[in-house]
């Protein structure tokens, strides 16, 4: 398998990979995902560079954004004084379910968070998402705190605010890498 840059062709094919995503959740009775993300949105994250596919020969196996931004109102100043990456978005193909490939993916993202100067490889998880939050732990991230209070929508309910560190570093992943090298995050002062 290996791993490479969205393109910006391939909006329709990742929203409806999200689709099928959030169609799985809701039979594990899971709220996440469930409006619609915007194209133009997914776009400009594509067209930032930060969105990634995992490919099986012509399949879409998986796909993550790894970004040097973080969601506002998540982390404190002292955390974004820390050179950091942030997960977003990871999906894994049903069809590729159960081969580990989030895992590799989340190791794949530390080590490509390493390589950019990043100490940090954090995520926000839907909050109400137990199951995905425990799946996080397993795979080494360390639980920070649960943001609840403003949310995107008129400063709200967060739905996607349980917040997870972990320690970049190399890793083994196993995917062809076929991405460009990473830009160092920057920092706030």
């Amino acid at each position: 398998m290996r791993i490479l840059p969205a393109q910006a062709d391939d909006v329709s094919k990742l929203l409806a990979f999200r689709e099928e995503a959030a169609a799985w959740l809701t039979r594990l009775g899971s709220d996440q995902w469930q409006r619609p993300y915007p194209a133009d949105r997914l776009l400009a994250t594509i067209e930032a560079g930060a969105v990634f596919m995992v490919m099986d020969g012509n399949a879409t196996a998986a796909t993550i954004t790894l970004t040097p931004d973080a969601e506002q109102g998540l982390w404190t100043e002292e955390e974004l004084q820390e050179p950091s990456m942030f997960v977003n978005k990871l999906t894994v193909a049903r069809t590729h379910a159960g081969q580990n490939i989030g895992g590799r993916l989340l190791d794949w993202a530390g080590e490509r968070a390493y390589r950019a100067g990043a100490k940090w490889l954090r995520l926000d998880a839907w909050t109400t998402n137990e199951a995905l939050q425990r799946y996080y732990l397993t795979q080494g991230f360390e639980y920070v705190r649960t943001v609840r209070e403003g949310g995107a929508v008129n400063g709200g309910p967060r739905v996607s605010g349980w917040l997870a560190q972990r320690l970049t570093g190399p890793a083994e992943h196993g995917f062809e890498d076929q991405t460009p090298d990473p830009e160092a995050p920057s920092t706030r002062y």
